[in-house]
């Protein structure tokens, strides 16, 4: 008699389950960009949701417009510069590999659609069109691109082209060129992002009434940051500000006046960077990274200080681990200053750019990216930084594992749908 109800119990059981992934496969929830967004103008009630896989998968597409009441006038569709994820980049010389590996790991990993928006020089122009042209389709529909000249719209060109690093100060005239564009993010060419850039996006969403930009402090420890022993200019709080990784609002950077050393009332941006720049050239190091550091001196209740692991650099792993962020959450998004892509000095950090510039985009992100890395990092726990491989895995390891989660969703919502 007991077994009898011991089997019945068990069927029961297995007939709930089976009806609850029914329902759950039959309704699947609205996507994250669908929802109520403060960074946009107005919200967005009609929407189609559209999921990029690999060729062979599956597309599901349900359109939510069937809610809206006849005669209703249909909502106004959200400003161009809203619908993407802007990302601006600044490639003069060499830079044309690295700045296609940066762009490689950008649409890998990220979700949503992105705007590129590279300034090059001239000669660069035709083979970043011709290179980006070649990625497989699959890769392309997820961007835009444009290309634009080295410009500087006050002061002497020779002289802002010259300062630091070929081009390097075209950053500063971001807000003054793309007039057309709200929010922005702004990386070196030597930048690798091992997470989706939706995630350092939605940092806009914690700026507060006086915020306009965000960055990584350039040190995590005063007694060997270079600011806090060398610099003979101000500079932001104890340790100073690292700007290779730079997300702006520019809309707010437009319409602000900053305060300044020069005169007693506010400046626009652009009134103010040539007159800063005549000031303090005798004493800035870094360019136009000091430059930043000198206007929020100034103006610290405009700044968003986001974590180091946003911005993880040789200097967190060399002298010893000294970025908490990145132990617990591991890097976000990778910065190989001082060259060590191109050299022995850091194989930690030049392992992780060759296996991205090597991944053929269309095969298997663990066997072709994941495994590489592991088996290369090996080679390297001799060194500081290669001491602490989970660092540098942890992000690129949850990013691929939310990667396949969506696409079995997909197959299974396609399948209960049809």
């Amino acid at each position: 008699m007991r077994r009898p109800c011991k089997v019945a119990a068990a069927l029961l059981c297995l007939a709930v389950l089976l009806l609850l992934y029914l329902l759950a496969g039959s309704a699947p929830p609205p996507p994250r960009w669908a929802m109520k967004d403060p960074l946009r103008t107005a919200e967005v009630r009609k929407y189609t949701l559209s999921v990029r896989v690999s060729p062979g998968s599956v597309v599901v597409r349900d359109n939510f417009d069937k809610s809206r009441k006849p005669g209703e006038q249909k909502p106004p569709k959200e400003p161009p510069s809203l619908q993407c994820m802007h990302l601006a980049v600044v490639a003069c010389g060499d830079r044309l590999e690295e700045t296609l590996i940066m762009l490689k790991s950008a649409v890998l990993f990220s979700s949503r659609r992105l705007c590129f928006h590279i300034f090059a020089e001239d000669p660069l122009k035709p083979e970043f069109e011709t290179k980006l042209k070649e990625w497989p389709s699959s890769y392309t529909k997820k961007f835009e691109f444009n290309i634009y000249p080295i410009t500087f719209s006050v002061g002497n060109a020779q002289e802002w082209k010259k300062l630091f690093k070929p081009c390097a100060a075209q950053r500063l005239f971001l807000p003054v060129i793309l007039k057309d564009v709200d929010s922005l993010l702004y990386v070196d060419t030597d930048v690798l992002f091992l997470r989706p850039i939706d995630d350092i996006w939605q940092l806009l969403r914690e700026f507060n009434s006086t915020q306009l930009a965000a960055m990584a402090p350039e040190h995590e420890m005063p007694k060997i940051g270079w600011y806090s022993r060398f610099a003979r200019h101000p500079f932001y709080g104890s340790t100073g500000l690292n700007s290779g990784v730079m997300l702006m609002n520019l809309t707010r950077i437009r319409s602000a006046r900053f305060k300044n050393s020069l005169i007693p009332g506010g400046l626009t941006w652009e009134e103010m960077l040539y007159p800063l720049y005549q000031k303090y050239k005798n004493y800035i190091t870094w360019g136009d990274q000091d430059l930043l550091n000198i206007i929020f001196y100034f103006n610290p209740e405009c700044l968003y200080v986001f974590p180091c692991q946003w911005n993880y650099r040789p200097d967190h792993c060399m002298y010893g681990s000294n970025c908490r962020g990145a132990e617990d959450e591991g890097v976000s998004i990778l910065h190989g200053n001082r060259g060590v892509y191109h050299d022995h000095k850091q194989p930690t950090f030049k392992a992780l750019y060759e296996v991205i510039r090597d991944f053929p985009f269309e095969d298997n992100l663990f066997q072709s990216l994941y495994y590489p890395l592991q088996s290369r990092f090996l080679d390297t726990v001799h060194t500081l930084c290669g001491r602490i491989p989970q660092v540098f895995l942890k992000q690129i390891e949850k990013t691929m594992k939310k990667v396949y989660e969506n696409r079995v969703i997909v197959y299974l919502g396609a399948n209960h749908k049809y």
